[in-house]
């Protein structure tokens, strides 16, 4: 599977599922069986990449900002519900946090977000399939730190100012 087809996979799994997190991962684990394990663990590889990639602390800042606070564990999850946004809204993100604010057309606080499932989606495949768990997927691990210079998140002030377009919308 090569990233094309990996994001093909995103997209058509948010769109099927209107943008539900829980819905795109159930989705995802459906057309993921349709493929052969090693497909499986390719997709695999794509996901946990594109997470390694994003434990950065201005996008936990960012997280921080659209969640109204982002513990570790909401972080991991807020990072595979940008993932299951696709490319375009995850690479956006990548370049500029504050781009979020108008990345995101609608944003539910009920269901967005957190993308937990989505991040278990190529694991559950790939047991279903074989019956066997998942072997390491021999990528490099995600560092003990993120990336990129630590943002105070108690700071108000620092936020609104670091990320002015997301806290207007999401906190002004």
């Amino acid at each position: 599977m090569d990233e094309t087809e990996f994001w093909e996979l995103i997209d058509a799994t948010r769109e099927a599922a209107e943008g539900d997190p829980e819905e795109q991962a159930d989705l995802l684990v459906d057309r993921l069986l349709q493929l052969d394990p090693e497909m499986i663990l390719d997709f695999a590889r794509h996901f946990e990449a594109r997470y390694n990639r994003a434990y950065r602390w201005d996008l936990w800042g960012a997280a921080c900002v659209l969640l109204d606070g982002a513990s570790d564990d909401a972080f991991d999850y807020f990072r595979c519900w940008l993932i299951g946004q696709g490319r375009e809204v995850f690479e956006g993100a990548l370049h500029a946090p504050d781009t979020l604010a108008d990345l995101l057309e609608d944003f539910d606080e009920e269901i967005d977000g957190d993308g937990e499932e989505l991040g278990y989606a190529a694991d559950e495949a790939y047991e279903q399939l074989t019956g066997a768990v998942a072997p390491d997927l021999g990528i490099e691990p995600a560092p003990a730190e993120p990336e990129g210079t630590p943002v105070d998140f108690e700071n108000e002030a620092v936020l609104a100012e670091l990320y002015p377009n997301l806290w207007d919308r999401f906190r002004g």
